[in-house]
């Protein structure tokens, strides 16, 4: 086996578990790691299989656990290099290997062997993690349909390999679907930050060159003064990998409506929530009722505010065109808030940032963090961290911060290794898009950055601290609609004064941002949540809409259109088709209500905060233990009930969405 992931048992207390990029593989010795691992799965599950005394813990769970841990090394790393590596042809092979390694975990979900073995295991006196773990397994296997008859099985298993495919080319055409926008002239970009316009030269046509990768896009889509060039970027941006995924799009949603009806499901959206925290279809439609219902009076008072805005450029106007949303909230915050974004990104550079968040996730979660140097990876840019706690190693993980060409154009966490007890550590990287610094370029950060950075980094630390006996309940491994809860509520110390001090300091002078400038930001950042909420319903209802029928009477456009002009009060850009772009349908389907869900949870977390000083107390160490380290060992919703000691509920969300308008904004009180 190869070193790169070896497994075997080694000391925690020091960094001896190979990196990643170890060996250093070319195409062939990247598939030589793949084959290898997909070679030892398929070992455990033959060894699984071959048992003839009775079934016990050891004989059966421990080899099934082995499997599922060679498998999901192997998806991982695949799914990495698909999303990562700078070589288009070395991409192509990674794919390929994660249609192998998909294939094989779809074969394995079908086995009746394994699965008759796992019903047949004795779990009663075994510990509740490992009972709970056997009860999800067996769920699982049902839901793949590992109860029917040979032919349907057979025929599932065709569908799922097509899935596979079809997911990795939804999201490979966006990563190559990157367009440009041509500008003529430099005062095109008025409004925009002086570095920007720096880092935007005409070439020899003399044309500028905007791009939609985030770095280029965002910006331009919140301080460009010219309205046809925040248009047409928009149009560009919506219109990514279109009309390629429209074709693949259909194919999915057909290949899981099959899927669904083979397993008895009316439709994919009931079929995909049956192991969710919310169980059934039918409650994702509810969900959507719910939250429409609650955020729409506030996104109504922020439209008014928006439209007074768009009237100071256009008097007759009565509607607000959705490319435009960004720039009216930025000219609305400047003029009825006194604060504009672009004052804030002096102190964003983003070294700066990076320290900043590694030392409050230090602070927080009580850890260090100890950059590993000279290791080889994929890219020079690509840093690689050891996690401590007490002195002992407790994982590795990656930051592969800054945009480059074919490269996955988001910003994820993505994991590496699972985390199992005395025998691996956890390993994950964080893959974004930020501003690069250079030798004369702080690579300022926008807000929102931050707050995306902080997002995923929250991420990072649930899988970190959720190592396990088993691969299979280890890291984020509860129900799917959980996952963004904990990510959501570290994005919430982006607001405390305290916790920016300490790393929000000028690039030049190196002053700390001033308390003053934080109130201001924290108060015009309130504005708006309830137009953020409205669109994270419209993404939510298109992602439902789209899975919860028949996709033969499904349009993609007719949906798109409709759930804009239902759920947000914003004129949809013409010749747009953000479905093609939105990857979330490939990977979450119809479950992308899972943000706005566990937005309710992470703002009811954390409300059990000391809103004068997020890190003080017991709450941080007591939120490490009983929400991310349990990982998958038992429901999302008793991880939520023993934290709250109650269900989750609306009102903590209700008050945030409603910050801005509230008589006392930023006054919080600590809730239990």
């Amino acid at each position: 086996m190869t070193t790169l992931f070896a497994a075997s048992a080694f000391s925690q207390d020091s960094a001896s578990q190979p990196t990643i990029w170890s060996t250093k593989p070319d195409v062939g010795g990247f598939e030589k790691i793949e084959n290898d691992r997909l070679a030892a799965a398929q070992k455990a599950i033959d060894q699984v299989v071959a048992v003839k005394e009775s079934r016990t813990i050891e004989n059966t769970l421990a080899p099934y656990d082995e499997a599922l841990h060679q498998l999901g090394s192997a998806q991982y790393f695949a799914a990495l290099m698909q999303q990562v590596h700078p070589d288009a042809t070395f991409r192509d092979h990674a794919t390929e290997m994660v249609r192998k390694a998909s294939a094989l975990a779809t074969e394995l979900s079908l086995n009746h062997e394994v699965y008759n073995a796992l019903s047949a295991l004795e779990v009663a006196n075994a510990d509740a993690a490992t009972r709970y773990y056997v009860q999800r397994q067996l769920l699982e296997f049902r839901l793949a349909g590992v109860d029917k008859d040979q032919a349907t099985r057979d025929r599932l298993k065709k569908l799922q390999d097509q899935l596979t495919e079809e997911q990795s080319m939804f999201d490979r055409n966006i990563s190559d679907g990157q367009k440009t926008v041509l500008v003529n002239s430099v005062s095109e970009l008025d409004g925009l930050p002086q570095d920007y316009i720096d880092h935007h030269k005409p070439e020899t046509d003399g044309k500028i060159r905007i791009t939609t990768n985030y770095p280029d896009v965002l910006p331009a889509l919140k301080f460009a003064k010219n309205d046809d060039l925040r248009r047409r970027l928009y149009q560009a941006f919506q219109t990514r990998a279109y009309p390629k995924n429209l074709e693949v799009l259909k194919q999915m949603m057909q290949t899981r409506y099959q899927i669904a009806q083979l397993l008895g499901y009316k439709s994919w959206a009931d079929y995909n929530a049956a192991d969710k925290m919310i169980v059934a279809g039918a409650k994702i439609g509810d969900f959507i009722q719910q939250v429409d219902a609650a955020s729409k009076p506030i996104a109504k008072r922020e439209f008014a505010m928006l439209l007074e805005q768009q009237r100071k450029l256009n008097p007759n106007a009565t509607q607000v065109g959705d490319y435009s949303v960004q720039y009216l909230q930025e000219q609305v915050r400047r003029a009825s808030y006194n604060f504009d974004s672009q004052t804030v990104r002096p102190y964003f550079p983003f070294n700066n940032v990076k320290k900043g968040i590694l030392d409050t996730a230090s602070n927080l979660f009580h850890l260090e963090f100890r950059q590993e140097p000279n290791v080889p990876s994929w890219d020079p840019a690509v840093e690689t961290w050891g996690v401590y706690d007490h002195g002992k190693m407790i994982g590795r993980f990656y930051l592969d911060m800054h945009p480059r060409p074919g490269k996955y154009s988001h910003a994820e966490m993505a994991p590496v290794l699972d985390g199992i007890r005395g025998k691996q550590l956890p390993e994950a990287i964080l893959v974004c898009n930020f501003p690069a610094p250079t030798a004369d370029d702080p690579g300022l950060m926008e807000y929102g950055d931050v707050v995306t950075f902080f997002h995923e980094f929250g991420h990072l630390m649930h899988w970190i601290l959720a190592s396990q006996q088993w691969a299979g309940v280890s890291g984020i491994t509860m129900e799917s609609d959980f996952v963004e809860a904990p990510s959501q509520m570290l994005e919430e110390w982006m607001r405390s004064p305290q916790v920016l001090a300490s790393f929000a300091h000028h690039y030049k002078t190196g002053e700390p941002i001033p308390a003053e400038l934080v109130e201001r930001m924290n108060r015009a950042s309130a504005f708006g949540r309830g137009t953020w909420a409205t669109q994270q319903v419209y993404y939510t209802a298109v992602s439902y809409d789209l899975y919860k029928a028949s996709p033969q009477a499904t349009d993609p456009d007719a949906i798109a259109q409709q759930d804009i002009r239902r759920y947000t009060l914003f004129t949809a850009t013409p010749g747009t088709h953000m479905y093609t772009s939105f990857s979330h349908l490939a990977g979450y389907s119809s479950a992308y209500y899972t943000y706005l869900w566990d937005k309710v949870i992470a703002e009811d977390f954390f409300m059990q905060f000391d809103q004068e000083n997020l890190l003080a107390g017991d709450t941080p160490m007591r939120y490490r233990r009983v929400v991310l380290e349990p990982g998958g060992t038992m429901s999302a919703n008793d991880l939520v009930k023993n934290f709250l000691g109650r269900p989750q509920n609306m009102t903590a969300f209700e008050h945030w969405m409603g910050e801005e308008f509230s008589e006392q904004p930023g006054a919080k009180q600590t809730g239990q």
